[in-house]
Parts: structure tokens; C-alpha cells; sequence
């Protein structure tokens, strides 16, 4: 074999298995692929779930997390990095001192404190340890507005809801360098998508609610936002790029079960993909 093949970019994702394929690394995987990288895989908890809701879960230990982290970073060189769902405060720990011992490499971060259906998958306590251990190294956070109000949220100080600026201004204080915060759960007739750095929003996106609820969507964005920066765009770039990926493979979902619809990750490599989207119930989005 030729040395001078070149390398697709590899990403690193860690993430809780799904086994619906809709959500968690197995999303990972199929986005990642599909934006032209090499996914490497390291799982952070095992789940017991369907298309209707998770039914349980069970946490990897942490050694066996930075073990298969730690074999494959020495092996390969790893573009970025995407972090899913982590699953406990032992797991937030070992990440966070992975990632700090490769400062250079982009870190992709979607905090997964629920499920789709609305499961509790993140205690109170965990989104401490997050806030002073991992934020301060993500490179781009990607919550949805429900999940940037409980990351910036100040128990002692807030009495109303805060409002996604005043989210995204806590986050980068915090030390992310770019938070971008979905607006599916927002009551706006479109969905906005805001990208948010130090200095305040740098972008604003609208997307055109779609019909369905869907499972895996912010796993989907957080992954395609994690390509696209392993194969070299800037970060307000990658973001656009992704919700355009992101809402394509959404627009052309699925329902393989009896609850929600999966994206379509391959969406551009299924010919008879159709558009008929009559039949489904919710409003979601990217």
C-alpha cells in the first residue's frame, strides 16, 4: 500500500450507546462518515432504550473510558474531539483531564442532559462538575436553550429565566469560546439558532420548523459541527454548514418505530428519499 495515501480527518467522539441508532455515538458515527471523516468511538455509558424514551442506563467506569480514549489517541492523530453524553461525575473528571493534555485539538461539546423525550440523563451536581472542569475547554458548546438555561443557570441569583444572551455571556465567561444555542424550544415561529463568542452573538440563523420529533438532532448537529472543523473550517463556518446538514437530514426523517423520527444522515445517498412529511404529529427542529 502507498504511504502516501492521505488520511481522512478523525474525530474522537465520546458518547453513550444507543441502540436504536438514532442518538448517542451510533449518530456520531453515521454524521461523521457522512461529512467525509475517519470516527473513532469511545463509549461512555450503555443504554436500554427505544424510539419512545430511555428505560435505563449504565455508566462505563472512568478508567475503562480514558483506557479507550487513551489507545487510540497514541495510535492516531485525532482532529477534533465531540463529547456526548458522559453520564457521571467520575466520567466528567477523566475527560476533562483527557482533553486538557491535548489543549490544540477542537472540542465539540453537546451537553446531553436529557433525552429527546425528555428523560433526566445529568443530577444537578454533575452540571456543577461540568461547569468548572469541562466548559472552561470546549471550543464550541451546542445546547439547546433548556439545556444553556440549567448550564448557566445561579440558583442563589436567578429568579427569573434567563434569557439566551444572558446564557451565552455566562458560558463564555465561563471559558468556552463559542456557545451556539438552538432555539427549537423557543416560542418563535421559525427556529433561531444563535452563535455566541466573548464578544457577544456573532450569528443568527432561522430555519423553518419541520414537522416531527425527532430523536438525535442535537447529536447530529454537535457531530457535523465537529467535522466540518476537523476538515478545516472556522467555527462560524462549520456551524452554518452543519444546520444546513442538519435540517436536510431532519427534513428527510424517518419513524422506524412507534415514537419519534430519526434523521436521515444519508439523506444525499438515498435516491427515493421522500418529502412527504403528512403524517407526522410535534413541531422540532435543528
Amino acid at each position: 500500500m502507498s504511504q502516501d495515501i492521505i488520511l481522512p480527518p478523525i474525530v474522537l467522539t465520546l458518547a453513550g450507546a444507543d441502540p436504536t441508532g438514532g442518538a448517542g455515538i451510533q449518530a456520531d458515527i453515521l454524521t461523521l462518515a457522512s461529512m467525509g471523516c475517519h470516527p473513532l468511538s469511545v463509549i461512555t455509558a450503555i443504554t436500554v432504550q427505544d424510539t419512545r424514551g430511555v428505560q435505563g442506563f449504565m455508566v462505563i467506569d472512568d478508567e475503562w473510558v480514558l483506557d479507550q480514549a487513551r489507545a487510540v489517541l497514541e495510535d492516531m492523530p485525532v482532529a477534533a474531539f465531540k463529547v456526548g453524553m458522559i453520564g457521571s461525575i467520575d466520567n466528567v473528571v477523566a475527560i476533562a483531564e483527557l482533553v486538557a493534555d491535548y489543549p490544540d485539538i477542537p472540542l465539540i461539546y453537546d451537553p446531553v442532559l436529557a433525552s429527546g423525550a425528555g428523560d433526566e440523563l445529568a443530577r444537578e451536581d454533575m452540571i456543577h462538575v461540568l461547569r468548572d472542569m469541562l466548559l472552561p475547554q470546549v471550543t464550541v458548546l451546542t445546547p439547546n436553550s433548556i439545556e444553556a438555561r440549567r448550564l448557566a443557570a445561579n440558583d442563589a441569583d436567578d429568579e427569573e429565566e434567563l434569557s439566551v444572551a444572558d446564557c451565552a455571556r455566562r458560558l463564555t465567561r465561563l471559558g468556552c469560546d463559542y456557545v451556539f444555542i438552538t432555539g427549537t424550544h423557543e416560542p418563535t415561529r421559525d427556529v433561531e439558532n444563535r452563535l455566541y463568542d466573548l464578544g457577544g452573538e456573532i450569528r443568527v440563523d432561522t430555519w423553518p420548523r419541520l414537522n416531527g420529533s425527532f430523536h438525535g438532532s442535537g447529536c447530529t448537529l454537535a457531530a457535523a459541527i465537529a467535522g466540518l472543523v476537523a476538515r478545516g473550517l472556522a467555527v462560524p463556518e462549520a456551524v452554518k454548514e452543519a444546520q444546513d446538514y442538519t435540517w436536510q437530514a431532519l427534513r428527510h426523517g424517518f419513524r422506524p418505530g412507534m415514537g419519534q423520527y430519526i434523521p436521515d444522515r444519508l439523506f444525499w445517498a438515498n435516491d427515493d428519499a421522500g418529502d412527504d412529511d403528512s403524517d407526522k404529529e410535534q413541531d422540532a427542529n435543528v
